[in-house]
């Protein structure tokens, strides 16, 4: 899809969401997406102060992650590709299927 198509489908989300004021069922919805981005702020915060407090070597040994999104993190793990894909995919069903049971229809 590339980053237009995808940038464009977030934005009519994103407005679909607040036009019917249920912005924290797209969180809900989006729960892996959110964790996803979660994971990159907490790892490039955390990398950051280390490295301003300590030393560079210091911040690449003590990263909260393996690698910075968190299915990257869960690849370097014996997790493999195929099982953590499938898990990112039943987490993603879950999250959705919750945001759709907790939506009030009017």
């Amino acid at each position: 899809m590339g980053d237009t198509g995808a940038l464009a489908i977030g934005g009519a989300l994103g407005t679909i969401a607040i036009l019917l004021k249920t912005e924290f069922l797209l969180l809900i919805a989006g729960a892996v997406f959110a964790a996803e981005t979660l994971s990159v702020l907490i790892q490039t915060t955390t990398y950051k102060v280390r490295k301003r407090r300590y030393e560079k070597n210091t911040a690449d040994a003590h990263k909260v992650f393996r690698m910075a999104p968190l299915h990257h993190h869960f690849e370097k793990t014996r997790l493999g590709r195929a099982a953590g894909v499938m898990r990112f995919y039943i987490l993603g069903v879950l999250s959705a299927m919750i945001a759709l049971a907790t939506l009030k229809v009017r």
